[in-house]
């Protein structure tokens, strides 16, 4: 008992030399939902008024949020409280054409209403797209906050610092990876299970692009990884399922994976099925 008593004594002095203040995570996470909830409802408000003050709430969720950082914050709290939410118009629209695109190469997808309440991708795209404006704005760690909350979620790990054109469309999403650095184009559209990633990963790298550009147009099927800062995929490409690519291809490529199809006979039934795992 001493012992622990020491313990938690020595924690103790050492969390007073905390001055990296941190804003509640389970208040992030809740301002991240309302957020989509407000701008995407199921049903409507009654009144204009009451829908009025479901913003006048979101916004001072957000003030406090920023108090709580401190002095880590990016500037005033009402000032950037005040410049998010003036984007806010321009961040729906952009979601709205991500959400007509699902819904316009999806077969399975019935209506942009069925997009925006189900679909896991349409999710990570647009908690995504808000936590990107306050990572621009210089907001530490909140951002991150709301990425991973949506990674949680959706099974879709996009990093607030990446740049995403308009029209984007992941489709399914789980294991889908998005690095900081990754510049995204127009009208691209990405399976499951791609990543665009850094070739090196390396901490002196940090302030460098370390992930690939994907121009407008451009199509990667499931499973495959894209890695490197001065990797380009050119525009009009399309990249097939389970492709590594490490360099540059350029526009109107198709890059795809052989599979090699070998018919075993059965003298080779045991070589085939007996591994051990």
């Amino acid at each position: 008992m001493a012992n622990l008593n020491a313990f938690i004594d020595a924690l103790f002095d050492k969390h007073q030399s905390i001055n990296e203040y941190l804003p509640d995570i389970s208040e992030a996470h809740l301002f991240t939902d309302e957020l989509i909830k407000v701008l995407f409802p199921n049903n409507p408000c009654d009144k204009k008024e009451q829908y009025r003050l479901r913003f006048r709430e979101l916004e001072l969720a957000l003030e406090g949020l920023m108090i709580s950082l401190g002095n880590n914050s990016a500037g005033h709290p009402g000032k950037v409280t005040s410049q998010f939410f003036s984007e806010v118009p321009e961040v729906y629209e952009l979601l709205v054409k991500d959400a007509e695109a699902i819904y316009r190469f999806d077969p399975a997808a019935s209506s942009i209403r069925e997009v925006i309440c189900a679909y896991p991708g349409f999710y990570a795209i647009a908690v995504y797209r808000f936590a990107n404006r306050l990572y621009s704005a210089g907001v530490p760690v909140l951002p991150r906050i709301m990425a991973e909350y949506a990674h949680a979620r959706t099974g879709v790990d996009i990093h607030p610092g990446a740049t995403i054109g308009k029209s984007f469309f992941i489709d399914h999403g789980t294991g889908v990876v998005i690095g900081e650095t990754t510049m995204i184009g127009d009208n691209v559209k990405l399976y499951q299970g791609v990543t665009l990633g850094a070739l090196v990963v390396k901490k002196s790298m940090s302030s460098t692009k370390r992930h690939p550009t994907i121009q407008d147009n451009v199509i990667i099927y499931a499973g495959s990884t894209v890695l490197g800062g001065e990797t380009v995929i050119g525009h009009d490409s399309v990249i097939g399922g389970n492709v590594w690519l490490t360099e540059s291809v350029p526009p109107h490529s198709v890059v795809y994976h052989t599979s090699t199809v070998k018919i075993r006979n059965s003298k080779d039934q045991d070589y085939y099925t007996d591994f051990s795992i």
